[in-house]
């Protein structure tokens, strides 16, 4: 496993972030610690969770983890907060009430008394964002937090973001966890170009379109009733969300690359996204060891620039405007 700087800081992380928003879903204590213990193995140092997976169950799991490894300095973890934790008014978003409560309930989860990236889950339009940068300052400050980042965030909330940060003089965002796929390449508009100008770390949450790039699903067939999408766990795996011409003639082309190459559907999809420019790692996840195993095969080779060609051209969609006007005008000039 390689290493790589997040953004401008000097924090290294692996080239593979582990997700665990399996952990108490999908897979017992037990299992994941299994798991984790193998990605340590394999070199991986970054662990991504939040205050909601699983009601916390995640965040426990991998503190108990944590509490037994008794490596917690050789670590980097990762949360995030946003979503609501409650029924009470304050129960969720962004204002330092709901920041201050839920990152102690965070910490006493993880068994820890800091955590290396502290994240906002989703853009708070309910808060001013200066409420919200200036209470991850202080966090940052007293030392409970070592760097922030945001996840979900257009590429003009999150500019707006750090200007303001700049401006006075508190922390930045340093990192921001966008979805990013074969499936969905929209961030290639403007936000991974603007992270590369900025110095922003980039974490890409369900490189594998939430199981649609792992090659278990046909055309014209159902899903497997043990998969993801025949079991309807998730609101964004629906087929009516992926199930296009785009999905399919995708799907398409990796398997040709997997077989082409001796590997797997989901290791050539994460492959494309691990070295595309700007991504500092993708985040998977895994239910079980064999998975795991199977994702962890994406790293130590990369795609021809021939591959990546086949698979960019299988994946593409027509930019909208101004990037088409922009492109056009770009492509003229050079």
């Amino acid at each position: 496993m390689e290493y790589r700087f997040m953004g401008r800081t000097g924090l290294k992380v692996s080239e593979l972030c582990m997700g665990t928003q399996t952990f108490g879903w999908g897979a017992d204590e037990a299992a994941s610690h299994a798991m984790a213990d193998r990605f340590v193995e394999a070199g991986g140092n970054f662990f991504d969770t939040s205050n909601i997976y699983n009601e916390g169950q995640s965040e426990t799991i991998l503190g108990s983890w944590l509490k037994r490894r008794g490596n917690r300095s050789q670590l980097v973890i990762a949360t995030k907060v946003f979503f609501p934790t409650g029924k009470g008014p304050n129960d969720t978003g962004l204002s330092r009430k709901h920041i201050f409560e839920q990152v102690e309930i965070s910490l006493r989860r993880l068994n820890t008394d800091y955590i290396d990236l502290y994240q906002t889950h989703c853009f708070d339009s309910s808060t001013p964002l200066d409420e919200t940068l200036q209470a991850l300052n202080d966090l940052v400050r007293a030392g409970k937090v070592r760097y922030i980042g945001a996840s979900n965030y257009t590429p003009g909330q999150l500019m707006k973001a750090i200007m303001l940060s700049q401006q006075h003089g508190w922390a930045r965002f340093d990192c921001i966890q966008p979805e990013y796929s074969l499936l969905v390449r929209s961030t290639e508009w403007e936000l991974l170009p603007m992270c590369q100008e900025e110095g922003i770390g980039v974490i890409a949450w369900s490189p594998l379109a939430g199981g649609w790039l792992t090659g278990k699903y046909h055309r014209n067939a159902p899903p497997p009733p043990d998969s993801r999408v025949g079991r309807g766990d998730r609101w964004d795996d629906l087929p009516e969300q992926r199930e296009n011409e785009l999905t399919w003639r995708t799907i398409d082309v990796l398997r040709e690359i997997a077989q082409e190459r001796g590997k797997t559907p989901a290791q050539v999809a994460l492959n494309w996204v691990l070295h595309k420019p700007g991504v500092t790692a993708p985040i998977f996840g895994a239910r079980t060891l064999d998975q795991l195993e199977q994702n962890l095969g994406c790293t130590g080779w990369q795609l021809t620039p021939e591959e990546v060609a086949r698979l960019d051209e299988a994946s593409a969609i027509p930019l909208p405007s101004p990037y088409n006007f922009i492109a056009r005008y770009t492509r003229r000039r050079s």
